[in-house]
């Protein structure tokens, strides 16, 4: 497994501190990032998940905890919109470059909105997915949202 990805890139790029994590990631699992904190001993709520949305159409990431369902309105109406949907997993991979269950907010194709759940925000340190299947980055969420220039809310 490489651990040069284009999320460790970037974070490398802006000088933030993370240490790298890896797991036996099982491809038949029904919820990835469960599975994850599984495999890594850790809490469900300081593994996070990268979701990738369409809010009034247009592409957004989504960052929460793996135990934790994004409400779709609350997702909304904090990207300023009135609706919001999963996006289809080819077009997820399509626009971030990443395989599903690798995709991280990190070192994407393209650079859409970012949104971190609150909860998520708060936590003094947590797992966030390295931009391959089986690597996660542990960092501070306080850097997720300074690099990515994300929204704080409560979506979950």
């Amino acid at each position: 497994m490489s651990r040069a990805t284009p999320a460790t890139r970037a974070l490398d790029a802006v000088g933030v501190t993370y240490a790298l994590a890896t797991y036996a990631y099982d491809p038949k699992a029904e919820r990835v990032g469960l599975q994850a904190a599984e495999a890594l001993g850790a809490p469900p709520g300081q593994v996070l998940k990268t979701l990738m949305v369409r809010v009034d159409g247009k592409p957004a990431c989504v960052v929460l905890a793996s135990d934790r369902e994004v409400s779709m309105k609350r997702l909304a109406a904090a990207l300023g919109g009135k609706a919001a949907e999963m996006m289809k997993p080819a077009d997820a991979e399509r626009m971030t470059g990443y395989r599903v269950g690798g995709v991280s907010p990190f070192g994407q194709k393209k650079p859409v909105p970012t949104i971190v759940d609150a909860d998520a925000a708060a936590l003094p340190e947590a797992f966030v997915n390295g931009g391959q299947r089986g690597l996660q980055v542990r960092l501070a969420p306080v850097d997720l949202v300074r690099v990515l220039g994300a929204v704080v809310a409560a979506i979950s």
